[in-house]
């Protein structure tokens, strides 16, 4: 085990570009839906952060790093979409994981009345209403109250894992 894998002793603090180098090592184990959030600009970014809070009342959460081309359209929205992807939207992800092009110019999507971009292409997506917004760390923690939704077709998740995509399976074969 090397000094990185091992708890600080009491007293003792790892520098924190270690414990970063450790989270990142350790959450590559983790498997992460691939989500695409949205808002009104339009702007968006390809996600993992995405969580469900509550059912009652319906809350759903995700992050964004402060450092992201959307993070200030995301932090000024009163609302946002987030994009459930299917096994065939990895090139989808990456184009909106890229900084420094319109992740909008070939993608179809839908404006809804108020001008929240939702993307056609997504097998399944909610919006909601920004409740809270929460600074943490480098990122800025979202919370919203869902007001809309739907799921256009039944696929295979779209999964990060390990620094590459892929897709969920059922195991009773």
């Amino acid at each position: 085990m090397s000094r990185t894998d091992t708890p600080p002793r009491s007293g003792a603090q790892a520098p924190h570009s270690g414990q970063a180098a450790l989270l990142r090592r350790t959450l590559r184990r983790h498997a992460a839906g691939v989500t695409i959030v949205t808002v009104p600009g339009p702007a968006g970014f390809t996600a993992t952060s995405f969580c469900a809070l509550s059912l009652d009342p319906a809350l759903i959460s995700f992050c964004v790093a402060t450092g992201n081309s959307a993070a200030h359209a995301v932090r000024q929205a009163d609302r946002f979409a987030v994009h459930l992807l299917g096994a065939g939207d990895a090139g989808l992800a990456d184009r909106f994981a890229r900084s420094g092009e319109d992740r909008f110019a070939t993608t179809v999507r839908v404006t809804d009345h108020d001008g929240l971009p939702v993307l056609s292409a997504a097998p399944a997506w909610l919006s909601a209403r920004v409740v809270a917004r929460q600074p943490v760390g480098d990122h800025v923690l979202i919370i919203g109250e869902v007001i809309a939704g739907g799921v256009r077709e039944s696929l295979p998740a779209l999964v990060r894992h390990d620094g590459r995509y892929v897709v969920t399976a059922p195991l009773d074969a």
